[in-house]
């Protein structure tokens, strides 16, 4: 009976930060729909949430590789799982707070890493070759990727737009394509992040002997976790739209469909591959990239975010470890 309501507890968990994650990065979707005025913020965040709990249904790759592709799942425990969650919960809070643009993603990863090599499986069960072609190069390389394919369809964009004697027609036009390529956005959004709670639960009910592989998602698991998301979603998270929307680069019609383009389609290769990549970071390479032509970039903001994207993994890791230890400690949970 305990294990049993400790099993629910962990879900429950889980779905908060996958409610937490939808209006976390709620602010990657609609943040340049609302800057160049296309959408309304609330019109914007409508949009989000349903394509987000469409893009859920994408694929399960993303969860595949978080369940068996980073660490050796039979160190998983629930003591473990239940560190991950609240070292991720209390990240994603404290950078919500702060306005900055943070990985959601990162953040659950690098709880997870430091829970299992702290429970009993020490650095040997982790698979640091996965580690560093699923998580470490695709952080680094997609915001570079993402700023110059912003760019290249903005020059691109340009060209096109330099023939047209009408630019009020064309901004106007553009505010409608920009109605696409946020849905792709968000689609993409879905088709990854909601992902990495489905491994969570998943993960869950394989420490419960519930599942026979970790690696097999349940399809009441897909449909949870995309209800979660697109209710956190409608949520919002209007301290980091506001960052991304004006304060990281001043973006008009042109500069926000580049963006959600660029954006939207990179992270749906990432899903196809099974990359659990960081919406956040290829949402402001993006942007950073669609906006560099027309009036620069925020180099401050882009420190600060920078800088929350290299601590994300190390921080939550020690996090994760020391509230791992605090669980035995208390409830002798292991």
């Amino acid at each position: 009976m305990a294990m049993s309501l400790f099993l629910i507890i962990l879900i429950l968990v889980a779905l908060a930060f996958e409610f937490i994650n939808g209006f976390h990065d709620t602010a990657n979707v609609v943040a340049t729909p609302i800057a160049t005025r296309a959408l309304s913020p609330y019109q914007a965040i409508i949009i989000a949430a349903i394509f987000n709990f469409i893009g859920a249904y994408f694929s399960t790759g993303v969860a595949k590789t978080i369940t068996s592709g980073l660490f050796d799942a039979h160190f998983v425990t629930h003591a473990l799982l239940a560190a991950a969650l609240i070292s991720a919960i209390g990240w994603n809070l404290l950078t919500w707070w702060l306005g900055i643009p943070s990985s959601s993603s990162h953040a659950l990863i690098g709880s997870l890493i430091g829970g299992v090599i702290v429970s009993g499986g020490s650095w040997s069960a982790v698979k640091w070759s996965g580690l560093m072609q699923k998580v470490i190069l695709p952080m680094l390389l997609s915001p570079i990727v993402a700023f110059f394919v912003a760019l290249v369809i903005m020059l691109m964009v340009s060209l096109v737009l330099r023939k047209n004697t009408t630019p009020r027609k064309t901004n106007n036009f553009i505010r409608e394509l920009q109605v696409l390529s946020s849905s792709l956005l968000a689609f993409s959004h879905g088709s990854n992040d909601a992902q990495k709670t489905m491994a969570i639960i998943t993960l869950a009910l394989f420490s419960f002997g519930l599942v026979d592989n970790a690696a097999n998602i349940p399809h009441w698991v897909v449909i949870i976790c995309a209800i979660a998301m697109a209710a956190g979603t409608m949520a919002g998270g209007m301290k980091i739209i506001r960052t991304l929307s004006s304060r990281l680069a001043k973006l008009k019609p042109s500069n926000g469909f580049a963006a959600e383009l660029s954006s939207g389609a990179l992270i749906l290769a990432a899903s196809h591959f099974g990359l659990p990549v960081s919406t956040t970071q290829a949402a402001s390479g993006s942007i950073m990239g669609a906006g560099y032509n027309n009036s620069g970039i925020n180099w401050s903001v882009v420190r600060s975010m920078a800088t929350a994207w290299f601590l994300t993994l190390p921080i939550t890791a020690l996090i994760s470890a020391g509230v791992y230890k605090l669980i035995i400690v208390l409830f002798g949970l292991g």
